[in-house]
């Protein structure tokens, strides 16, 4: 049985492939900073993330006219996004260079931050798994996984409307969660 999506944005992509600047721009604000953070995630740096966004974005437009609207724009776009970071980490790796003796003091000052950097995120997580589980899955959906509201909607069965005040709660009670246990954010 084949599962029926519906893309709210899907005219805004047809105005798009008809040479629309503006629904270009709404596309644009509609998607970027969920875009942006599934860059961020992937290449852990927000300049190299914010490079990655603009050029993703120039080729979904550039593209567009091959878009056949199978999927959702914001499914599409999310897998461009997530390719160009990959392809962005690729190279990087391809550009390292030798390092000189002074690195191991650098090296060892990282690793601390990454072990308290690690540490928080372990708490985080535990926190999160103490919120209701409806809670639980559309801040996961959200802050780790990098869905937007509309594809939470499409994903759980519920409005994009409940998505976000689904979000907002679990947001608000993950707060009083690491407050109580002392953490700060």
């Amino acid at each position: 049985m084949e599962t029926l999506f519906i893309d709210k944005h899907y005219n805004l992509v047809v105005e798009c492939k008809q040479g629309s600047k503006k629904a270009c721009y709404e596309l644009y604000k509609l998607y970027s900073k969920a875009m942006l953070n599934i860059a961020f995630r992937i290449v852990g740096n927000v300049a190299e993330a914010e490079d990655v966004l603009q050029e993703a974005f120039l080729d979904a437009f550039k593209r567009l006219p091959d878009f056949r609207q199978e999927t959702t724009f914001g499914l599409w776009l999310k897998q461009i996004v997530v390719s160009r970071s990959i392809n962005l980490l690729r190279k990087r790796k391809v550009e390292l260079v030798e390092l000189g003796e002074d690195v191991d003091n650098i090296i060892d000052e990282e690793q601390d931050d990454d072990e308290e950097i690690q540490y928080k995120v372990t708490q985080v997580k535990q926190a999160m798994n103490e919120l209701p589980e409806g809670y639980k899955q559309v801040i996961s959906l959200y802050l780790i996984e990098g869905y937007d509201h509309e594809e939470i909607g499409q994903i759980l069965n519920i409005t994009e409307n409940t998505s976000r005040t689904q979000f907002l709660r679990a947001k608000r009670k993950l707060s009083e969660i690491l407050n109580r246990k002392g953490i700060t954010q």
